[in-house]
């Protein structure tokens, strides 16, 4: 038994805020301001600890509503370029880790042109002066398209010429060329490293207070093998960490033959692309001079009939949607699937929400449909808010990520990474969600650490055992090192994660033989 005295934030439905937890078998047993004489009289024992917070604050564990773990276990593991502030500095981290790696094939991840002096992305040209000898690829920040050197393309060529998005010039792989660089990258991993890897990724996550993540998954790799590894994965788990397992198809029984309740994400169930690569879907024009409206990837019909047929079959159902023509098309589609078969609770969701109509905030406020968000887009770096304004106009920019307006409808809004796009770090999502420089669509702390703890636990059905501190959920918490509430909202970024427990016990490392996890994953558990 452990007995947790001090500041606890227990997000509950009033966000109370008690002096002590006790935790007993990884269970909360009570929650309060009085401690009852029964735990009292255990002070000292040998059959119970007491932790004194003196002044740091206990919470729920976070939960990273939407990433592709997969992915970003793979980018997590080579080269992150996302703080480089020129094309000048990633060759010189480039030529340093081409060095120091003992692999044939290297992944850089993170270039943007929006956040480097020279406007650009790297070229090859430039890749090639510091890794000539080594196949390498530098993934786009927004993850749909990345620039390889000489010896990749070489190897490629022959694919990659016959494909939409080849640019051997500059070396940059868009649409289809870009997913055959990203199939092979993957494909050259082993089994046993791309385990090893999801197991890092785990630590790092679990480093920021995460303890549950919702992947997205099913491309990049042969015969959907991220979604049985991801499966097996959590699976083998036995420290607590919690994994719940999306597959990005529209074809359902991707979901159903693997016994998975949910299906939907990005790429093949992205109703659009990004702003970053113009291809977001938007109602008016682009007005820079590129133009256009961006890209509607399927027809009102297809998006339609998936939706109606993943309801029917009892699936949770995400789908991408950026631009406002995408939400509307998302909003319209899980409508219909309702109205064609009602159900209460479906937990179904639109993922991002960047640039969302009155129209198709009505329809979610109306059907119940949930909003996995990324609050780390907020005048992100990769993606700033000038370059935002320069090609959607002010008025659009500042329709954007408008999280307090779909708190006011009843819209349940949670916080994900969208990693390797941005890095799992919840007190970002918190501070750029409270710190918004749109003030009208600034968050309060409370409101920001419910789309981080609690709401992200509901959307996938586990808000009755985690994302709240009350008496029978599991001890499932975070150690802060202050307490948010009573901070200055400009100091928000200065808070830390202090430890993560889960199920009552401090978390230990997912690293560990492949073996021993292996055939634990034998054995039933959720994901």
């Amino acid at each position: 038994m452990t007995i947790y005295q001090g500041t606890i934030l227990t997000i509950d439905s009033c966000d109370s805020v008690v002096k002590y937890l006790v935790e007993d078998g990884g269970i909360i047993v009570f929650t309060g301001n009085n401690l009852p004489e029964e735990y009292q009289s255990l002070i000292g024992t040998s059959d119970c600890k007491l932790v004194n917070l003196e002044g740091k604050a206990l919470i729920p564990s976070f939960a990273d509503t939407h990433q592709h773990f997969a992915s970003f276990s793979t980018f997590n593991a080579g080269l992150n370029v996302m703080e480089a502030s020129s094309n000048e500095q990633i060759a010189s981290m480039v030529k340093e880790f081409a060095a120091s790696s003992k692999s044939k094939t290297l992944i850089a991840f993170g270039a943007s042109p929006y956040s480097v002096v020279e406007g650009r992305l790297i070229s090859r040209e430039e890749l090639d002066s510091v890794c000539p000898d080594k196949e390498i690829m530098v993934v786009k920040y927004d993850g749909h398209a990345c620039i390889v050197n000489s010896k990749l393309l070489k190897k490629l060529d022959k694919k990659l010429s016959k494909l939409r998005g080849y640019h051997p010039d500059t070396g940059e792989m868009n649409q289809e060329a870009f997913f055959a660089c990203s199939d092979y990258i993957t494909g050259s991993l082993s089994i046993p490293e791309l385990f090893h890897n999801m197991q890092k990724a785990a630590d790092f996550m679990a480093s920021k207070g995460i303890g549950c993540v919702h992947t997205v998954s099913g491309v990049g790799f042969i015969a959907n093998l991220d979604i049985t590894l991801e499966k097996i994965f959590a699976k083998s788990l036995s420290n607590g960490f919690q994994l719940r397992v999306f597959p990005q198809s529209m074809d359902i029984k991707v979901a159903t033959r693997r016994n998975l309740p949910r299906i939907g994400g990005c790429f093949e169930c992205a109703l659009d692309g990004c702003f970053g690569s113009h291809d977001a879907s938007l109602n008016e024009p682009y007005i820079d001079s590129e133009g256009g409206n961006g890209v509607l990837y399927y027809s009102d019909e297809k998006v339609t009939s998936f939706c109606k047929e993943a309801n029917r079959a009892g699936l949770q159902i995400e789908i991408h949607a950026i631009g406002d023509k995408a939400f509307d098309q998302a909003a319209r589609a899980l409508k219909a699937a309702l109205d064609d078969f009602p159900r209460k609770d479906h937990r179904h969701g639109i993922i991002h929400d960047c640039l969302p109509t009155e129209e198709g905030i009505a329809i979610c406020r109306q059907y119940g449909i949930q909003m996995p968000v990324q609050s780390s887009f907020i005048n992100w770096t990769q993606e700033p808010d000038s370059y935002l304004e320069s090609i959607l106009g002010k008025e659009r920019l500042e329709r954007l990520n408008p999280l307090k307006t779909f708190c006011d409808n009843n819209i349940s809004v949670s916080f994900g990474s969208d990693a390797p796009c941005t890095s799992p770090d919840p007190i970002v999502w918190i501070d750029k969600a409270v710190n918004n420089p749109n003030k009208m669509q600034a968050l309060s702390i409370q409101q920001a650490l419910r789309c981080a703890t609690i709401n992200g636990f509901y959307a996938t059905f586990d808000e009755d055992q985690r994302g709240s501190l009350e008496k029978g959920k599991i001890a499932d918490m975070v150690i802060l090192s202050d307490n948010p509430y009573t901070m200055a909202t400009e100091t928000l970024s200065t808070l830390k994660v202090e430890s993560l427990i889960l199920a009552g016990k401090p978390y230990t490392s997912c690293v560990e033989g492949i073996l021993p996890a292996l055939v634990r994953s034998f054995r039933k558990n959720r994901f």
